[in-house]
């Protein structure tokens, strides 16, 4: 029984972590494309370098969890 919850655990965080992926590298493209265009960091004071520095604050974690999330799915 724990062996399937640890399965799904895993599982789960694989789609968060490809969730904040998109979400992040998304946001950063364009960022880097459209200075004034933050999208869901609008509200976030410090303007472009506090926007941009989330965002790839954001696609890491992702990269992280996905990864986490793929490996060793025993």
């Amino acid at each position: 029984m724990m062996r399937s919850y640890h399965k799904r655990e895993k599982g789960l965080m694989k789609i968060i972590g490809m969730v904040l992926l998109i979400l992040g590298a998304q946001g950063a493209i364009r960022m880097l494309v459209d200075h004034d265009d933050a999208g869901l960091l609008g509200w976030l004071p410090g303007g472009f370098a506090a926007r941009i520095a989330v965002y790839v604050v954001i696609t890491i974690a992702g990269i992280a969890l996905a990864g986490w999330g793929a490996r060793n799915r025993t």
